[in-house]
């Protein structure tokens, strides 16, 4: 990361480097073994991906090249399942903070209720402190938190899959696409009733 440039105006503290130790110096104590490697790793794709664009420079993919040499290194570290799966999931979710106030209401709900979401805040938190400062996408999120009660970001499923086979549709890979439209209808608050589920259901994929 030494010496690998960044745009000054969305990284006026320097390079992936500095960057990358800033974010370490403000981990709180106590911090989790996987909030301190999502932070160690999460622009560890960047040197691979970078190049000067004819705008700024650019780290295109880096996300998804860091998600790769991140699972590498936690294999080699001999991390469990679970701490490799929350340092995957910090690295590959780090930068869609930067959409969240433009997010689908479905897509936000399922965002916010990702498997230990106070680490992604955290991590964001930090990010933004050791570049440019700006935190409003992490205000908005701890809103949005503060807002919604937990039912409503994940509440109980209005069909089932068992539901579908009583309605005479055959299992196969059609039932996921028909489950994930009605929950986000249902995270929308399009639908709020079994009922109405399976008259949508009935409209929009006729069996």
């Amino acid at each position: 990361m030494k010496g690998v440039e960044q745009p000054p105006q969305f990284h006026p503290e320097g390079d992936v480097f500095v960057h990358t130790m800033l974010l370490l110096e403000k981990l709180q104590a106590g911090s989790s073994r996987t909030l301190a490697w999502g932070a160690l790793l999460h622009d560890v794709g960047k040197p691979a991906t970078f190049r000067v664009a004819p705008d700024r420079i650019r780290f295109d993919g880096h996300v998804e090249v860091g998600v790769k040499m991140a699972a590498e290194i936690c294999r080699r570290m001999r991390f469990s399942s679970d701490d490799t799966g929350q340092i995957l999931a910090l690295v590959d979710n780090h930068m869609r903070f930067g959409d969240i106030q433009r997010m689908k209401e479905s897509t936000l709900k399922k965002f916010l209720r990702l498997r230990a979401f106070g680490e992604h805040l955290e991590l964001h938190r930090i990010d933004c402190l050791s570049s440019n400062g700006i935190t409003e996408s992490y205000e908005y999120a701890r809103q949005k938190l503060r807002e919604t009660p937990p039912e409503a970001i994940r509440p109980q499923p209005l069909i089932t899959g068992q539901d579908l086979i009583e309605a005479g549709y055959e299992p196969g890979p059609r039932f996921k696409e028909i489950l994930n439209t009605v929950e986000d209808a249902q995270l929308e608050r399009r639908l709020i009733s079994h009922d109405a589920a399976m008259e949508f259901v009935r409209r929009e994929f006729p069996s």
